[in-house]
């Protein structure tokens, strides 16, 4: 099947996207053609030099906006439970019909599912794990089910995860949390769940892993990173070096600023996109920079803790079938990616995990909390885990949770800002741990400033200024989002337990 794609429209969507006549520059994207794109274009040759043309008059004429989400929606000063009860169905969206012949970029899925909110009317890949922690506790099982049915049709059909569900998405994917979506399913539903996913799983896994085969030590293709010492991890990556549509302006700009090829440029921030932290200074030669990004040369402690937690979860679907074989391939590959992590992402003298350079062969020295995320998948002994849990205590903690990193960059993934995600795996990471003072103290203060913001504003924000709990959470390349999807879920989950 053939999709849309919006920068098939050429020199029109160049011309719109660098014109400003829309703020966000996911905007036009997001519209959906009139007519077919050939069509569309001789129009726009034709009229483009005319006296009086008017870019913004001829885009309204060709094409349908896309509808401002969730603008009418109002809690009416109920309690915040009810609020996000009811917010469920207001973020909830149904089977598409197949748009692809009608100019839309939009991905038409085969079940329901749930958008963050605000500009975000799709839905994301990660974002999507912490929204079902909510949807649990509201009973909404057969949506849990129905999203994971649409990223195991997504593997099927893409071979692999998008983004999220747009054609502009298409060459990256984000953060792998499928492997949790399935076994937070099979929680609810048993162990037969990982059988009914299997082949999904493995999908995941080979997207992640490919050119495995053919890297050698020091080098690394697409994902792949073969370190010097054979270990193989993995990075972020995208196969598209072009300005990404939804951020074309920004994109062009930051290009600009850089001495590098400008497509190298475009690598690094749609690789940093796939990470999910886009932006943060973890990824910045220079934390006040972003013109010095450089994801694709980081080996990010996160993603690689992730794609052991994918291996384990192999492990434990294969022993269920009759030949055990591939059990003993995969424990040997969880074997070796967790002692690769342990060995070139774990600073003993400073007791935190770091993303590892595979470039310059060193670690980053960027604080983030994507150091916490051995904790979460128990990948640490008893003294390492209460040297982070000391780390996180006196680096992150702040009056309304966590902060992301400790630099102040302006970037949205850096301080003051902390996001639901991270406390969530912060928290259950250290209580795994036993270090239940301090998880109860993030899910007091995380929880507190949402209720907060929540009784001050009617509204559930995508990230927080955790720092100064008044203030509103900024920085990055859009105002910051009301909804939220994963803010309502780890909320629930947090108050729940």
């Amino acid at each position: 099947m053939t999709y849309f794609h919006i920068q098939s429209l050429s020199l029109l969507y160049e011309a719109v996207q660098t014109s400003g006549i829309f703020p966000d520059s996911k905007f036009f994207p997001d519209c959906t053609a009139k007519a077919e794109p050939a069509d569309i274009l001789d129009a726009y040759a034709k009229a483009k030099d005319h006296p009086g043309f008017d870019l913004q008059n001829f885009v309204e004429t060709h094409f349908d906006f896309p509808e401002t989400p969730d603008s009418g929606y109002q809690s009416a000063n109920k309690p915040i439970r009810a609020h996000l009860d009811e917010l469920w169905e207001v973020l909830l969206r149904n089977p598409a019909q197949d748009l692809s012949a009608t100019g839309s970029t939009l991905l038409p899925l085969p079940n329901p599912y749930v958008v963050p909110g605000g500009r975000f009317r799709e839905v994301y890949y990660w974002d999507s794990y912490f929204t079902m922690l909510g949807l649990r506790v509201s009973g909404k099982v057969d949506l849990i089910e129905s999203m994971v049915d649409n990223f195991a049709y997504q593997l099927e059909t893409f071979g692999h995860i998008p983004n999220g569900n747009r054609s502009y998405y298409l060459s990256r994917s984000q953060p792998p949390f499928f492997a949790l979506m399935v076994n937070l399913l099979a929680e609810i539903k048993g162990e037969a769940t990982l059988l009914k996913y299997r082949r999904a799983l493995e999908k995941e896994y080979a997207f992640w892993m490919d050119g495995e085969l053919a890297v050698q030590p020091g080098t690394a293709h697409r994902r792949v990173v073969c370190l010097p010492d054979g270990s193989l991890l993995n990075r972020y990556w995208d196969d598209d070096p072009s300005p990404r549509p939804e951020a074309y302006a920004e994109d062009l700009h930051t290009a600009q600023q850089s001495d590098r090829p400008a497509e190298e440029t475009y690598r690094h921030l749609r690789a940093a996109a796939e990470s999910g932290w886009d932006f943060s200074s973890r990824w910045l030669g220079d934390a006040q920079n972003l013109a010095s990004i450089r994801t694709t040369d980081l080996v990010p402690v996160d993603l690689n803790c992730l794609l052991y937690f994918l291996e384990k979860t192999l492990v434990h679907t294969y022993r269920q079938l009759p030949d055990h074989t591939p059990v003993e391939v995969f424990k040997d590959r969880a074997r070796l990616r967790k002692a690769a992590i342990l060995k070139h992402g774990w600073h003993a003298e400073s007791g935190f995990f770091f993303d590892y350079n595979w470039i310059d062969n060193q670690r980053n020295t960027s604080w983030t909390l994507a150091g916490a995320f051995p904790l979460f998948f128990q990948m640490v002994e008893a003294e390492q885990a209460a040297a982070i849990a000391k780390a996180l205590e006196d680096k992150f903690l702040k009056a309304g949770g966590l902060v992301s990193t400790i630099d102040h960059s302006g970037q949205q993934w850096d301080a003051p800002n902390g996001w639901a995600p991270l406390q969530w795996m912060t928290y259950q990471g250290l209580k795994n741990y036993g270090h239940q003072a301090l998880a109860e103290k993030i899910r007091h203060n995380w929880c507190t400033l949402c209720e907060k913001t929540y009784a001050n504003t009617g509204k559930m924000m995508e990230k927080y200024d955790v720092e100064n709990p008044d203030a509103p959470g900024g920085g990055g390349e859009y105002p910051n989002q009301d909804g939220f999807g994963w803010t309502n879920g780890v909320y629930l989950k947090m108050k729940s337990l």
